[in-house]
């Protein structure tokens, strides 16, 4: 483990991750280098500031906590991701682990837990907060094909009403990519229009009712 942690916080509301940076910054070994405030900040700070450990929140304009996630991580596979989120379903955790983060932790757990989150990721483990620790299975049709981590952040994509073209680029992926995928979630989720697939996601809380964004 470094003698510093660089440690990236990635919110939409100031006043959360400013109380974060403060509650961090009191460790002598913990070096808050950004505090980005939508995904794509976060993916552009985290490679010109490789830090070692990112608190990702979910819900944020631009681009998703998801999103990101899945983007640094094929850039920096290193990186350990702790979503910091206020959603403690089982669809939103183990959404969240699919794609490729080492950990869980709600926003209104005690602040020593998120320095026991940090140092968990740190030493290679995979961190739950308490209220986090339940199934992570969904229990509707367990028998269900599961969707991968790339699928997942597709249908969120789409059940936001985007077009092939509109996910290609936001992903930046080809069109033809997006449709090969589009046609597999379908077939998973035994689903054949793109409304299905917005019901689905709002069902499974994959979409906001308000914000409509993960």
């Amino acid at each position: 483990m470094p003698d510093t942690i660089r440690v990236l916080i990635v919110d939409d509301h100031p006043m959360v991750a400013e109380g974060i940076q403060s509650i961090l910054e009191s460790y002598d070994d913990i070096e808050v280098v950004g505090i980005p405030s939508n995904g794509e900040e976060a993916v552009s700070q985290a490679r010109a500031l490789n830090p070692d450990v990112i608190l990702m929140d979910l819900n944020m304009p631009k681009l998703g906590g998801l999103s990101a996630t899945e983007i640094i991580l094929e850039e920096a596979p290193k990186t350990r991701i702790l979503i910091l989120s206020m959603h403690d379903s089982p669809e939103y955790i183990s959404s969240a682990l699919s794609h490729g983060a080492m950990g869980y932790v709600l926003k209104d757990v005690p602040t020593e837990e998120i320095r026991q989150a940090i140092d968990a990721v740190m030493s290679g483990e995979t961190y739950l907060c308490t209220g986090a620790e339940g199934s992570l299975k969904p229990k509707d049709n367990p028998d269900r094909e599961a969707l991968t981590g790339r699928e997942q952040t597709i249908l969120l994509e789409l059940a936001q009403g985007k077009s092939n073209k509109d996910v290609a680029l936001a992903l930046d992926i080809s069109v033809r990519t997006v449709e090969t995928h589009r046609k597999n979630i379908k077939r998973k989720l035994g689903i054949s229009s793109t409304a299905g697939l917005t019901r689905y996601a709002l069902e499974h809380g994959v979409l906001q009712g308000t914000g409509h964004s993960f």
